[in-house]
């Protein structure tokens, strides 16, 4: 009997004791399938956790991030609690080995910013706790994959937009908790994936009680009722605008959630700098709510690349060997910003802004001066260049001037047709002359003074008294230009060369240099 108490006794104690075959952090207390960590003031997840582990506590520690590696060999985990912690970054496919893991506890830390990355590999999570963090906004299919999810606590944290898309793939989800939130509005798509939705938390929302809310209204009404208790209907309370701020959703009559649509003001709408400055724009929208107002590229007439587009490519640019330009839309008061203005800042630009009354664009046209140079633009008209512009002065400098000098060539061309034609003309008419021109040549001699013919003036007196000739003396040591007639020919053929071949201006050279 003694002996038989004694083996009861040890088998007790050994199951007591922490099992230390299976593997148990230092100041962890561990027993079954489950590892107590919590209150420990550890930084970081604890190595040596047995694999086949299914639940672990490390709530009111101080682990700053979960890393790729710290859950890797927990794959048989169901329960993971790390709640009250000071988490801000969790990295993603952190969780990828977690098939398992059917609640996670991650309320109470400092994450302001969830992705999908962050829920991969979890298929079979049925709670999601992420109430009491500093999210912010919550952005389209954060929750893909998590097709079993059933309750979702977003509650208490600072969540000013939720994305139409942003409760998509949640299917199975019968609790969604958004209270305490900074919630103006609701969009009617972003409750539509919640086809198994049973209880909705929406309370203490600084609700903005204008035309978007309406579909709420109506909804709370008919359907919403089975979710909404009527003390949480009756919290639904409007915070904007003033005349309706003691009223709550329920109790504000359809006629009076209204909406203003944006007016846009833009000065000036055309604006000519030249390269390298600094530009800024300002887009005024008005409207009630407040329009949300944004900038487009636009390329060809249609609006193309959006300000963070535009930045890719210019970042890309700078990749592959270019200049960094900015383009800062800074989307919230409607400033269009450009740093180091180059040519491909030149175009059209639309400003638009948006709320739920409707839409409004305004167009800006931007011309980027050629010459950066203030030394330039004292001596010559320096050239503007507008993307998409088909005028002389918005093609480049080797452009212009192969031009210049085609156009030349053919009017030079054009020069020595005519000449050409008059010349045959006039052959052609003293051909025609036939008697006259024949006697008047005849009556012509030509001498040569440099030919055996007479050469004293008593001779060509002579030889004309005899003959009856005009004696004229051709002296081929003169060059023929010497004439009036060739020096009006030549000067005649160097203005047309100079006219055609204008030096080109100062600012060429400058910009070649």
């Amino acid at each position: 009997m003694i002996l038989l108490r004694f083996f009861r006794l040890t088998l007790l104690t050994v199951a007591l004791i922490p099992q230390l075959s299976l593997g148990c952090p230092s100041g962890c207390r561990c027993y079954s399938l489950t590892v107590e960590c919590g209150s420990l003031g550890i930084k970081e997840i604890p190595q040596g956790v047995s694999a086949v582990t299914e639940t672990i506590f490390l709530q009111d520690n101080a682990i700053v991030q979960i890393r790729l590696q710290d859950l890797t060999c927990l794959g048989s985990l169901h329960y993971l609690y790390l709640q009250n912690n000071s988490i801000s970054a969790l990295e993603p496919g952190a969780f990828l080995k977690q098939g398992q893991l059917l609640e996670l506890a991650l309320n109470g830390n400092l994450i302001h910013l969830v992705t999908p990355d962050m829920f991969r590999g979890l298929e079979h999570l049925r709670i999601l706790y992420l109430a009491g963090n500093q999210i912010t906004r919550v952005q389209d299919h954060t929750f893909r994959g998590l097709q079993r999810l059933q309750e979702l606590h977003l509650q208490e944290n600072s969540i000013e937009l939720l994305a139409e898309q942003a409760l998509s793939g949640l299917s199975s989800l019968a609790l969604l908790d958004l209270s305490r939130n900074h919630l103006r509005t609701l969009g009617a798509s972003s409750l539509k994936p919640l086809v198994s939705l049973q209880v909705l938390r929406v309370t203490e929302n600084p609700w903005r009680c204008d035309c978007a809310l309406e579909w709420l209204r109506t909804w709370i009404s008919k359907d919403g009722q089975r979710l909404l208790s009527s003390a949480e209907q009756r919290q639904l309370m409007c915070s904007e605008p003033p005349r309706l701020s003691h009223l709550s959703l329920v109790e504000v009559a359809p006629n009076s959630l209204v909406c203003i649509p944006p007016v846009v003001q833009l000065e000036p709408s055309h604006l000519t700098v030249r390269l390298g400055e600094s530009l800024r724009v300002s887009c005024q929208a008005s409207g009630y709510p407040q329009p949300q107002v944004t900038w487009k590229k636009a390329s060809h007439g249609k609006a193309q690349l959006s300000p963070r587009g535009l930045v890719q490519e210019l970042v890309r640019g700078t990749e592959e060997g270019g200049e960094r330009d900015s383009f800062d839309p800074d989307m919230g008061s409607g400033m269009l910003f450009l740093s180091n203005v180059t040519v491909a800042h030149a175009g059209r630009y639309e400003c638009e802004a948006w709320n739920p009354g409707g839409v409004a664009r305004v167009t800006f046209h931007l011309a980027v001066n050629m010459s950066s140079s203030s030394y330039s633009s004292q001596f010559c008209q320096e050239p503007l260049y507008e993307q998409d512009s088909m005028d002389f002065s918005a093609l480049g400098p080797a452009t212009q001037t192969a031009i210049a000098i085609g156009i030349s060539l053919l009017a030079l061309t054009a020069v020595l047709l005519l000449i050409m034609i008059y010349t045959r003309h006039q052959q052609y008419r003293k051909e025609e002359g036939g008697s006259y021109c024949t006697s008047k040549e005849e009556s012509i001699l030509y001498v040569n003074d440099y030919s055996d013919g007479p050469t004293t003036f008593a001779q060509l007196e002579e030889y004309r008294d005899d003959h009856g000739h005009e004696m004229y003396v051709l002296n081929r040591s003169k060059p023929v230009l010497g004439s009036t007639s060739s020096r009006f020919c030549f000067l005649l053929l160097l203005l047309l060369f100079l006219l055609c071949f204008p030096p080109p201006p100062p600012s060429t050279y400058l910009l070649k240099q």
